[in-house]
C-alpha cells in the first residue's frame, strides 16, 4: 500500500532531525513482508537533546492554566479524528492490524484524550485543620520531565494514553516507541505541532530498547518513565530506574489470562465474547482471555459453540475494510507463535483447529484451539501473543480459582455465571487487577485503572488514579 509522504525523523524540540548516529532501521509490511521505509535510530545523544528540550519547556508549559494546556489537547484530538483514516492504513500496513479494528481503537484514543482533560480539572489537594494552630493541605505539581516507551500492538492507544495524562497535568514529555511500528508515533509528533503544542513539550523518538530505551531508563533527569510491553524488558527499565535517580516507573506487561465458564452461564454469549477476545489483534493483546476454563458437564457442548465463532475469520489485506483478522507483527513473532504450538502438541496438548500457516505470504497464523492441556505444558505459562487458545475442563469452583491463579501474570480475568453470588467470590478471588464478570476483554472501561498484579505490572493509568499519578504529592503546614 503506498503510504505516502510520511517524516522517518525524530522529532525533538518541535523539529525533525536525523539521529545522531547517522542509522536507520527498515520497517516492513507483516501482510506482504515487504519494506516500507526506512526510520532514523535514536540513541542515547538523541535522547539526551530531547530531555533537554523538555527540560527547557517545562517552566513555562506548567504555568499555563489546565484551560490551556487542555485546549492543546483537545485540538490534537480534533486532528486525529480528521485523519483518522490516514492513520488506520498507515497502522495496518506498519503492523497488520486491520482498519476494521483499528478505527474503533482511534475513536477510543479520542475519547480518552476528551476524558483525561475533563478530568484534569478536577485534581485537587487535601486540607486538613486536626492539628490545633495549624492548617495543613497538599499541593499536587508535576514531576517535570516524564518519559513513555511503547509497544507495537496498538499504538495510538498507548501514545495518547500515556502522553495526554503527561502533558495536561503540566509534564512534558519523551516518547520511544517501538522498532516494530514507529510510523503512527510519528504521525501523532506531527500532529501535535499542527495542534500548537510548543517546542519540547512532546518529543518523540524511534528506536530500541537496549539504546534509546535504557538511556531513558537512566536518565538522571527524568522524573517519572511509564512503559508498556514485554514483563522482561520491564524489569529492566525498573532496575535502570533505580540505579539512576530513582524515578517514578509504571509498567504494564503481559497476561496468561484466564476465563471461567461455569454450566450456568449463557454459553453462546459466552463463546462468542472469548472468541472476540482472542480474535482481536490476531491475538496480539495483552488482556486476551488465552486460557478458557469450561464446567465438566458443559465442556463439549462449549468448544462445538466456540470453535466456529472463533476460526470463522476474514484473513486478508488489513487495509481492505472486510478483512477482520491481520498477520502478526513480524516474522520473529511469527516464528515463536508456531514454535510454541509445535512444543504443544510434543507435550501432549489436543489440537482441535489450526495450528499452521494460514497463507502462503505474510506473517499470517490459523485461528488455533487446544484442549485438555497438561498443566506443566509450557503454553499454560507463556504468553503466547497470537491466536492460540487452551480450553480445559474443571470440576469445582475451589479447583478453578487455584488454576486461574497458578501463573506470574496478573492483568485480566472473567467469569460467566448467572449466579451472582458466585460471580463475586470470583471477582475477589481473583488475581488479577481487572476483573470482568459475563463480557470479555472487549468491554474495557476508558474511566477505571488499567494495570496489573504480579508480574503483569506496577502502577495504573486511566481514568483519576491514572491521572493523579503524574503529579508529585507535597504535604504544606502553615502555624496560624
Amino acid at each position: 500500500m503506498a503510504i505516502g509522504h510520511i517524516e522517518t525523523r525524530l522529532h525533538i524540540n518541535g523539529e525533525w532531525v536525523s539521529g545522531k548516529n547517522g542509522k536507520t532501521f527498515p520497517t516492513v509490511n507483516p501482510a506482504t513482508e515487504e519494506k516500507i521505509v526506512d526510520v532514523h535510530e535514536a540513541d542515547s545523544q538523541d535522547v539526551d537533546l530531547a530531555v533537554a528540550a523538555a527540560q527547557q519547556a517545562f517552566p513555562a508549559w506548567r504555568d499555563l492554566s489546565v484551560f490551556e494546556r487542555a485546549e492543546k489537547c483537545l485540538k490534537l484530538a480534533e486532528l486525529i479524528d480528521r485523519d483518522r483514516n490516514e492513520i488506520a492504513r498507515l497502522e495496518a500496513s506498519n503492523m497488520g492490524i486491520p482498519v476494521s479494528a483499528y478505527l474503533p481503537c482511534i475513536s477510543g484514543a479520542i475519547d480518552g484524550i476528551k476524558h483525561a482533560t475533563g478530568l484534569a480539572h478536577d485534581i485537587h489537594g487535601e486540607t486538613s485543620l486536626n492539628t490545633p494552630g495549624f492548617v495543613t493541605f497538599t499541593l499536587r505539581q508535576p514531576f517535570g520531565v516524564c518519559a513513555a516507551i511503547i509497544p507495537w500492538n496498538v499504538p495510538i492507544i498507548m501514545w495518547c494514553g500515556k502522553v495526554i495524562p503527561c502533558v495536561v497535568t503540566g509534564n512534558t514529555i519523551v516518547l520511544k516507541s517501538s522498532e516494530k511500528a514507529p510510523l503512527t508515533s510519528l504521525k501523532l509528533a506531527a500532529l501535535a505541532s499542527e495542534a500548537g503544542f510548543p517546542p519540547g513539550v512532546i518529543n518523540v523518538l524511534s528506536g530500541f530498547g537496549h539504546s534509546a530505551g535504557h538511556a531513558l531508563s537512566s536518565h538522571m533527569n527524568v522524573r517519572k518513565i511509564s512503559f508498556t510491553g514485554s514483563t522482561r524488558a520491564a524489569k529492566m527499565v525498573m532496575e535502570a530506574a533505580a540505579k539512576s535517580n530513582m524515578k517514578r516507573v509504571c509498567v504494564e506487561t503481559g497476561g496468561k489470562n484466564p476465563a471461567i465458564i461455569f454450566d450456568d452461564a449463557d454459553l453462546d454469549k459466552a463463546a462468542e465474547s472469548v472468541a472476540a477476545s482472542i480474535q482481536f489483534n490476531s491475538g496480539q493483546i495483552c488482556v486476551s482471555n488465552s486460557r478458557i476454563y469450561v464446567q465438566k458437564g458443559v465442556f463439549s457442548q462449549f468448544v462445538d459453540l466456540f470453535k466456529p465463532k472463533f476460526i470463522d475469520v476474514a484473513a486478508g489485506d488489513p487495509c481492505v475494510e472486510s478483512t477482520n483478522f491481520g498477520p502478526q507483527v513480524d516474522k520473529a513473532q511469527f516464528d515463536n507463535i508456531l514454535k510454541l504450538i509445535d512444543e504443544a502438541k510434543t507435550d501432549g496438548a489436543s489440537l482441535v483447529s489450526g495450528g499452521r500457516r494460514a497463507k502462503d505470504k505474510g506473517f499470517y497464523i490459523q485461528p488455533t484451539i487446544f484442549v485438555q492441556v497438561p498443566k506443566s505444558a509450557n503454553i499454560m505459562k507463556t504468553e503466547v501473543f497470537g491466536p492460540v487458545v487452551a480450553i480445559q475442563q474443571f470440576d469445582t469452583e475451589e479447583e478453578v480459582i487455584e488454576e486461574s491463579n497458578d501463573t506470574n501474570y496478573g492483568l485480566h480475568g472473567t467469569v460467566f455465571t448467572r449466579d451472582v453470588s458466585r460471580a463475586f467470590r470470583l471477582v475477589k478471588a481473583f488475581e488479577a487487577g481487572m476483573i470482568t464478570v459475563n463480557c470479555s476483554s472487549e468491554a474495557g472501561p476508558y474511566d477505571m485503572p488499567f494495570g496489573g498484579w504480579k508480574e503483569s505490572g506496577t502502577g495504573r493509568e486511566n481514568g483519576r488514579m491514572g491521572l493523579e499519578s503524574y503529579y508529585e504529592v507535597k504535604s504544606v503546614t502553615l502555624k496560624l
